[in-house]
């Protein structure tokens, strides 16, 4: 049988717009930058608030943080919830009624088996946090991030301050898949979608050390920013990771103890960020800007309100 170029032409047309061919899908339009020097509050201000919890949030506001940084779970009923662990951390945490939770038990409380409701009745603010004598316990509840990001925008507006960025690490391991947090693709598409809920997705970015929620949102087509966290565990040097994660991400955010002279040099070469955590030392954090780190993490805030201001 014969085909017509016409004819040929319509029909490869016709079988694209049903079957397309696989493919990397582009990036959207960059997100801004902060248009500062990037202060983030490390879990909001946890050298002096609970960790991810809304008073720690708060402080970190008023401290001077330009971004607030923080880690997230996902619950039985699919809500983002603020924890640093997907479980209760025995060290941080009351059960309901008060019981302290026994050492070697905080898996037994995950919160990918609890509801949201259940998750609020647990006490994650009272105890006093090891490592963290400046901090001033209160009790507080594991938030939501949809509650965070909404009392966030308004004590901005309230105050007269800067409308804060947004940077929140997918807490997620490939071991931990349907144990601890759902499929990477689902625990991203629930993220942006509660970020996209907010109307803060361009003041958003998502960090992770797990790729596979990385290239996940980039499938997605989120419309923030993506930073690839590196521990100092991680083999190899900046240019290896960003081969490994498969595309140039929009911060490149590692243990502030691998950057040097030579690291900010390859990532200015790639026009890429550096964002490094956690930087407590004001001595370091100045040392950290001259070399050239567009911003820093720290659980200390307040400490860095100079690097923001100069």
């Amino acid at each position: 049988m014969r085909f017509s170029t016409a004819a040929l032409l319509a029909f490869l047309f016709s079988a694209c717009s049903v079957m397309p061919f696989p493919s990397e899908p582009a990036p959207p339009d960059r997100a801004p930058a902060p248009p500062v020097f990037d202060l983030q509050g490390h879990r909001g201000a946890r050298g002096a608030r609970p960790e991810n919890t809304r008073p720690a949030f708060r402080h970190a506001l008023r401290a001077g943080a330009v971004t607030l940084e923080m880690d997230a779970a996902v619950t039985a009923d699919s809500q983002i919830v603020l924890s640093h662990e997907p479980w209760m951390r025995p060290a941080l945490c009351r059960q309901p009624g008060g019981a302290v939770i026994p050492e070697g038990e905080g898996k037994k409380h995950a919160l990918f088996e609890m509801t949201y409701d259940e998750i609020a009745r647990y006490n994650c603010g009272s105890r006093c946090a090891p490592g963290f004598p400046e901090q001033q316990p209160v009790a507080a509840p594991k938030p939501r991030l949809a509650d965070v990001l909404r009392e966030a925008e308004a004590l901005a507006a309230a105050g007269g301050r800067p409308r804060p960025f947004y940077n929140i690490e997918t807490k997620t391991r490939p071991v931990w898949d349907g144990r601890f947090h759902p499929a990477p693709e689902t625990f991203t598409r629930l993220l942006i979608e509660t970020i996209a809920e907010a109307g803060l997705t361009r003041r958003a970015m998502i960090q992770s050390f797990d790729a596979r929620t990385l290239r996940a949102a980039r499938r997605m087509g989120f419309g923030g920013r993506l930073a690839l966290l590196v521990g100092r565990e991680r083999e190899g040097a900046l240019p290896a990771h960003v081969e490994a994660l498969g595309f140039a991400p929009d911060v490149y955010s590692p243990d502030h103890r691998l950057v040097d002279e030579a690291m900010i040099q390859q990532a200015t070469e790639r026009g890429l960020p550096v964002v490094p955590w956690t930087v407590n030392d004001p001595a370091r954090m100045r040392e950290l800007k001259a070399l050239g780190a567009s911003g820093l993490i720290t659980d200390y805030p307040a400490r860095g309100r100079f690097l923001v201001e100069e």
